[in-house]
């Protein structure tokens, strides 16, 4: 689970909810009408803007987000190349157990098919293929994020006329005021918090997250070729570690 976003998220809400505490009236801040209007407004627009398809896989991969691991990119490294010593010592029948238990679905998949003899140029096809499909749902998410920060402070300025047609339409009657000032105020709030304090930053982690992936399955891709053409693990591990930075680099080969 990735408690650095997820602490992130709710400290950083936590302390407007405190600022809000301390002023001594934070009944004030909450307006149900002005969340219907920015919550519910956000999310259904946000819907129109993408096919049902892609707002339910963009959903997903959000959620995904809040779980998601920083890949171990030195660990794997290490991983892959070991189990070239060995498929290089047994061949790769020696390795089936291995293959099995493999926990990452991709890299289960690209061993499965060197196990086969699939060529490797089918073999990079078909994993570069997959990753094209990843990126592109992590393509959607990011996207679906970005309009919906785009729209937060939208309805929020709509909440806000709202509010004010519904102040000069009632100047005559001064108890009318005060709630329709509350809608104005409250729901170009509610729209910068969304926008600047959930969405945005949700948006650039999953950038962040889809990198990393993209590199560890660039890795993965490699390292599968590399055991398929039956090269020498030292040469593995010198090519694997030319696309990470020093401090992530395999230390199997001294």
């Amino acid at each position: 689970m990735d408690l650095a976003t997820i602490f992130g998220l709710i400290a950083s809400l936590g302390l407007v909810a405190l600022a809000v505490g301390m002023s001594g009236n934070a009944a004030a801040f909450l307006d149900v009408p002005s969340l219907l209007i920015v919550v519910g407004g956000t999310a259904l627009v946000t819907m129109v803007s993408f096919k049902p398809r892609e707002f339910a896989t963009g959903g997903l991969m959000i959620l995904n987000a809040l779980v998601h691991n920083t890949p171990d990119f030195s660990g794997e490294t290490t991983r892959l190349v070991k189990l070239s010593q060995k498929a290089r010592k047994d061949a790769l029948m020696g390795i089936q157990g291995e293959i099995a238990n493999e926990p990452h679905p991709f890299l289960r998949q690209g061993l499965s098919l060197a196990l086969d003899n699939t060529p490797v140029e089918l073999i990079e096809r078909i994993m570069m293929a997959d990753t094209a499909t990843l990126m592109e749902r992590y393509a959607t998410a990011i996207s679906m994020l970005r309009r919906a920060a785009e729209l937060g402070p939208a309805m929020g300025l709509i909440g806000t006329l709202i509010g004010l047609v519904q102040m000069l339409s009632h100047l005559a009657d001064p108890d009318t005021i005060g709630p329709a000032m509350a809608i104005a105020i409250l729901t170009t709030f509610y729209g910068a918090v969304l926008s600047y304090m959930v969405f945005t930053p949700l948006a650039n982690k999953i950038e962040r997250i889809s990198a990393d992936d993209l590199l560890l399955r660039k890795i993965y891709t490699m390292g599968v070729a590399s055991m398929a053409k039956r090269e020498n693990p030292r040469q593995m591990e010198l090519h694997l570690n030319a696309q990470l930075p020093p401090a992530l680099r395999s230390r199997v080969f001294r």
